[in-house]
């Protein structure tokens, strides 16, 4: 396929939010963030296994599958993409088939992945938490559903960059954490931010390092500032019944 195609062809694909390399072609040169996501990816590559021979990835939230594809770069025997946006989708096949690389992608809601009925030994989770009305449910049900060992976490953080242990319980006249700025957050979005109305949710960084906890994942690493790598952990009595409380007869 010639250079001169494959512009034609990420021009009829529309507006692209990867900025991937098709062979010398760019498919987002003038993003508004630079080289997206790649600038951010080389950040936190290391912490990534350098050889994924005979594993399983998942990739939720796939976009137009630059991680889809670095994953497979890697060697990753299978690799599957799901998001649920048709663009980025047909953006996503195009980009793996132009490379070269076998890559499956779906139309998937987080929220749909115990369908898969299969867990997978990498898991990515990137830049989708903020965009979600349900977050600690999706992080739930990737732990329950699909993650079988890590979990590649990524989201937009706002607020305070500190982090303060807290305390296993406080007692009901206890009001001042909750204007101490390092205290686990979340910033709900009524309308929009930064023109997106699907912006719902924006954590601190205590928040997501606590819903991450909520939900079972050990964080291991912290190699870029809004990026965790995790390991599924075991829920405590607490957690276990209260993402799967005991049905009372």
């Amino acid at each position: 396929m010639t250079k001169e195609q494959i512009q034609e062809d990420v021009r009829k694909l529309g507006k692209w939010f990867h900025n991937i390399d098709l062979n010398g072609v760019k498919t987002a040169p003038d993003h508004f963030l630079g080289d997206y996501p790649n600038f951010k990816y080389r950040n936190f590559a290391h912490a990534i296994p350098e050889n994924l021979e005979g594993k399983t990835v998942l990739d939720v939230g796939c976009n137009a599958g630059f991680y889809s594809i670095e994953m497979k770069k890697r060697g990753a025997e299978r690799v599957l993409g799901i998001d649920s946006d048709e663009k980025y989708l047909a953006q996503a096949r195009y980009a793996a088939s132009t490379l070269g690389f076998d890559i499956e992608f779906r139309n998937m809601s987080v929220y749909e992945v115990g369908s898969l009925g299969e867990k997978f030994d990498v898991v990515i989770f990137m830049g989708v938490l903020y965009h979600l009305r349900h977050p600690l449910l999706a992080l739930d049900l990737l732990y329950e559903n699909v993650v079988k060992d890590m979990l590649i976490f990524q989201s937009m953080q706002r607020g305070s960059n500190e982090v303060e242990p807290v305390k296993p319980d406080y007692n009901f006249q206890e009001t001042g954490i909750f204007s101490n700025p390092n205290f686990p957050q979340m910033y709900f979005i009524e309308h929009r931010y930064s023109q997106d109305p699907t912006n719902w949710w924006i954590p601190n960084r205590a928040g997501a390092e606590a819903m991450l906890r909520s939900a079972g994942f050990e964080i291991t690493m912290h190699p870029e500032p809004e990026v965790y790598i995790c390991r599924r952990g075991e829920l405590s009595d607490n957690q276990a019944r209260a993402v799967y409380p005991v049905k009372k007869n």
